[in-house]
């Protein structure tokens, strides 16, 4: 008895210690450079054909865009190869999400979903390919997941064994350098009326630095400062957050400048299921850039992939010509404006861990193979029902060869209501190299900067 109870032991502890190690040996990374993609896609295309192979993804901007341009659409002349709406969803059941069949259930008839050929557009630099493989050797998650040593620059993962590894090549994706930018957001009522906040965002991601080593970036994935712009009411709102790569060594450290009080203050509080600013309460603040911050109050699992219709090459959403008048509509953003495409995708299931409190019981998560990026998510509430769906729009930008989101929206299937980010009123240009420096996003600086 005590010999088997020893070795029953031995095998949870062997089990555990593979997942803990997570490297992949050098045969299995050689993989990167055949069947699999640079960051560890399929290369192939699908067996029918409706996914097309990787070939390098979109690695030249079109001939009418120039440096310093919004990006304009480099598929002027795709057109939806057919339309999924409330009638016809049986017949593309297997290739829908639970949260999109929903909203064409309920939202019908003006949620409908274009599809378009499939475009495997994500592309990135060399120097991130290289790192990737690099990560790979050496990359180990921490004890319960809480963050990931040995890694740097971008995903850490690209053959993953299970869901934390999936959801740490999310957070941990190439996104640039640095880059600015100014976007709007928005909590449409039932009747479609709005009240636009804008925001200016700049990152200085000092993780992905060229050059940058682990020892060297003070366990810091980037700071992120957001200032306010209008309305009046709380213009000059500065936000500051440095975010950790180890979250139990150090957890996300935050602040919040207020224009009312004229005070910078820590907020401890600025995480997990905690209202997202300026959401209406909407959106929790983990779901920002679709996840974020400490998986630990989840347990995670890989279901494997799927094909499954997804937004993507949202350039159409991106058009410097597109107002926020031109997406908001009642309930749900205007679907014409939309691209959808067929990819293959790693669902990730994240249920909420025994004796943890959080809004969200358990989530969903359909992770692009060949970029990382979470595209859609499902929340369900502690009752075990549909509550929100999230998209992410993504586009492939030209001045930082990256693949990230232009818009984000989590549609609230109680309230009738949404929450969209990512508008823009004839803002200029992601600006990749705005030249930031690491100190510029001190508390010190930030709390300079509101008193100007």
């Amino acid at each position: 008895m005590r010999n088997k109870l020893v070795a029953g032991v031995a095998a949870v502890l062997v089990g555990f210690s593979t997942q803990s190690l997570a490297k992949v040996t050098e045969a299995e990374a050689a993989r990167l450079d055949k069947d699999l993609t640079p960051l560890g896609a399929e290369r192939a295309g699908n067996a029918s054909g409706t996914i097309p192979a990787w070939t390098g993804g979109l690695k030249t901007p079109p001939g009418n865009w120039k440096a310093g341009d919004v990006e304009v659409n480099p598929y002027p002349d795709d057109q939806p190869m057919f339309v999924i709406n409330g009638d016809n969803t049986d017949l593309y059941r297997d290739k829908l999400t639970d949260g999109h069949l929903k909203l064409l259930q309920e939202y019908a008839p003006d949620f409908y979903m274009p599809v378009y050929e499939t475009r495997r557009s994500a592309a990135f630099p060399d120097r991130i390919y290289r790192k990737t493989r690099e990560n790979a050797l050496t990359a180990e998650l921490l004890d319960n997941g809480n963050g990931v040593r040995n890694t740097i620059a971008t995903s850490p993962f690209p053959i993953p064994e299970n869901g934390l590894e999936v959801i740490w090549n999310h957070i941990l994706r190439y996104r640039g350098e640095e880059v600015s930018f100014r976007s709007a957001s928005a909590t449409p009522m039932t009747d479609g009326s709005f009240n636009p906040v804008v925001n200016q965002y700049d990152y200085f991601i000092a993780y992905s630095k060229q050059g940058a080593e682990l020892e060297e970036i003070d366990n810091k994935i980037f700071y992120l400062k957001t200032d306010t712009i209008s309305p009046p009411s709380i213009a000059g709102t500065i936000t500051l957050v440095h975010e950790t790569l180890d979250q139990i060594r150090s957890p996300r450290l935050a602040w919040r400048y207020d224009s009312g009080s004229r005070r910078l203050r820590r907020s401890p509080n600025l995480a997990y299921e905690t209202d997202l600013p300026n959401s209406s309460s909407m959106r929790s603040v983990d779901q920002k850039d679709m996840y974020n911050g400490a998986p630990n109050q989840y347990d995670w699992t890989l279901k494997g992939k799927r094909e499954i219709y997804v937004p993507y090459n949202a350039y159409q959403l991106h058009d410097e010509s597109v107002r926020p008048d031109d997406v908001i509509r009642p309930r749900h953003i205007n679907q014409e404006l939309t691209r959808y495409e067929l990819h293959r995708v790693w669902v990730v299931e994240a249920t909420v861990r025994t004796g943890i409190s959080h809004i969200y019981s358990r989530r969903v998560f359909y992770v692009d193979e060949d970029s990382w990026q979470i595209l859609v998510s499902e929340e369900y509430d502690n009752a075990g029902n549909l509550w929100r769906v999230s998209e992410a729009h993504n586009i492939s930008y030209y001045s930082e060869p990256v693949f990230w989101t232009t818009m984000e929206m989590t549609y609230d299937l109680k309230a009738q209501r949404y929450y969209v980010d990512g508008l823009s009123d004839g803002f200029p240009a992601y600006d990749f190299s705005p030249g930031f420096r690491s100190k510029e996003f001190s508390a010190s600086a930030a709390r300079r900067a509101a008193r100007r």
